[in-house]
């Protein structure tokens, strides 16, 4: 039974899990009118968000991505934050839905009293983030969580959306040789604030090592957005907790940077100009192809006509400015 939008903001502020968890729900619905009480909900929470530390964290299948995340989120939480994780997961092409399921695979994290697991489907969407993720996350804000981890899928492909949601953009890497280095994603590399190289234990970790030295080699070329900052390399072991310190230190000496000099707010107001960019793209698409005369149009077309498709969006364009 829907609840009035009020009723899921008073709760939420009053860090009821369950009802969070309920208004998520009808934030990721794309029925019509669950739509119109979540945006009741994210307007009337607006006030209480913006204050958290965003963290995404992405890196390829099998590189330890749950298995870090909740070796470091109990370290997080036993340093008194109250942790929120938006784990995404790779959704069936059949049913849309989740394939993998992140709290069994976060047993000690999911069942700790400060922390907030919720795992998405991604719906197909690329960028290694469910659609809805943005808005997820100002909803756990409004419920005092002070850190928000974005987990992605890290399927390689346009990690950008990634970062565009987020404060602080974690790279998990394996260790590799140094051919394998060379044909990592110029892009990622820019993209990242930090990297850790993962699985630093047992046998593995002189060749993590090695690993991190080849990365800050490579990230001499790269300058980052943030003036002074020196992209971190970090060989860490979520089994004997080797670099969970070092990798804390550096995201709190971050926070504290981009707090102090003001980078965080020229930072989050280029990531809502691109979100709002995003948005108004997918409602006038979705008005486009809802336009009746375009459907029209499309179903008399035949296999020749295709052929043009450039001549064909101009017409279609033509069709639907005609209002």
């Amino acid at each position: 039974m829907l609840l009035k939008p009020e009723e899921y903001v008073q709760g939420i502020l009053n860090k009821d899990i369950a009802l969070l968890a309920k208004a998520i729900t009808i934030i990721e619905s794309n029925k019509r009118e669950h739509q119109k009480i979540a945006e009741s909900i994210l307007y009337s929470i607006l006030p209480y968000t913006g204050r958290s530390f965003r963290i995404g964290i992405t890196g390829s299948p099998g590189v330890g991505k749950s298995t870090f995340i909740e070796s470091f989120g109990m370290y997080c939480v036993e340093r008194g934050h109250h942790l929120a994780v938006l784990a995404i997961d790779p959704s069936s092409t059949t049913s849309r839905g989740s394939i993998l399921g992140d709290k069994t695979r976060m047993q000690d994290l999911s069942r700790h009293p400060s922390v907030f697991i919720r795992p998405s489907p991604s719906g197909g969407v690329l960028g290694g983030v469910a659609s809805k993720t943005y808005e997820t996350m100002l909803l756990c804000e409004a419920a005092g969580f002070d850190w928000i981890f974005v987990e992605t899928v890290g399927v390689g492909q346009s990690e950008t959306e990634v970062a565009d949601i987020t404060d602080f953009f974690l790279l998990l890497m394996l260790a590799a040789s140094g051919d394998e280095i060379q044909g990592i994603k110029r892009g990622i590399m820019e993209m990242a604030d930090g990297i850790v190289i993962t699985k630093a234990d047992g046998d593995n970790i002189q060749k993590a090592k090695l690993t991190a030295a080849q990365f800050k080699s490579a990230l001499h070329f790269f300058k980052h957005e943030l003036e002074n900052w020196q992209v971190p390399v970090i060989p860490a072991s979520s089994l004997t907790k080797e670099g969970l310190e070092q990798i804390y230190t550096t995201l709190i000496k971050y926070h504290e940077l981009i707090q102090k000099t003001g980078f965080i707010e020229i930072k989050r107001k280029n990531q809502n100009n691109k979100r709002l960019k995003k948005i108004l793209s997918e409602y006038l698409l979705k008005d486009f192809f809802d336009d009746k005369r375009i459907q029209e149009f499309l179903n008399s077309l035949n296999n020749t006509d295709l052929f043009f498709p450039h001549r064909i969006a101009e017409k279609m364009i033509s069709l639907y400015k005609k209002n």
